[in-house]
């Protein structure tokens, strides 16, 4: 009797694509109009320092996202459209095609793949289209609207990124995850292949203290980044 396929989740900022996406569109989405990049400049003080400190990051990344989307007058699905067919080059450019070559092995075999990102979705799949990846599932950071503008309702990210992968029905035990960051240790935790790549050099010694020894640490092409 054949093998069930596996089931394998990429993380996506720093793992299929260099930098932080949400980051790239929302600075974007804030650098439209002097008003915006006042305000973000007023917020800054109380907000960053949130977006460093896990307990409180989600309220910090609201605090931007509102920012660059108070009254906005079109669907944030819209703008993200327009941010990513007026940055295409740039986004080609950072995507990692080391990253990508592993990705659609996983697929090729009949692997159950899919994406669990902090950013919002709807970039994620845009930019993954560049790829011919559009029809990957992605499990991305909610919004919704708050005080005129769209703030996280859910951050997919750390404990909530396993909650929220379960919610959307992927239940099955996690067989490979890929992943950068400290935030996604309770997902690397979860797999029974943790692959760490692409990390900031300085977690590496925490992320071979808490993963299992065998667990690759691999650098996909980010250039300042740790792993072999």
């Amino acid at each position: 009797m054949p093998d069930p396929r596996h089931f394998v989740v990429f993380d996506f900022d720093h793992t299929l694509y260099r930098g932080d996406s949400g980051s790239h569109l929302f600075a974007w989405l804030i650098r439209r109009a002097w008003w915006r990049r006042l305000l973000a400049l007023l917020i800054a003080p109380v907000a960053l320092p949130m977006v460093a400190y896990l307990p409180t990051r989600r309220r910090g990344i609201s605090a931007f996202v509102w920012a660059g989307t108070v009254g906005m007058q079109r669907d944030l699905d819209s703008v993200i459209d327009q941010y990513v067919a007026s940055h295409a080059d740039e986004i080609r450019r950072r995507l990692l095609p080391d990253a990508f070559k592993v990705l659609h092995m996983h697929r090729e075999r009949g692997d159950l793949v899919i994406v669990a990102t902090g950013a919002p979705p709807e970039l994620a799949r845009a930019i993954l289209d560049f790829v011919a990846h559009d029809d990957l599932p992605v499990i991305g950071t909610e919004l919704g609207p708050r005080f005129g503008g769209m703030m996280a309702t859910r951050h997919c990210h750390h404990d909530m990124k396993m909650t929220m992968i379960r919610d959307a029905g992927f239940t099955a035990p996690i067989d490979v995850a890929y992943s950068d960051s400290t935030a996604d240790l309770p997902l690397l935790l979860a797999a029974r292949r943790p692959v760490v790549v692409n990390p900031k050099p300085g977690a590496v010694e925490l992320f071979r203290r808490l993963l299992r020894p065998d667990t690759p640490i691999l650098n996909w092409g980010c250039p300042g980044r740790g792993g072999d």
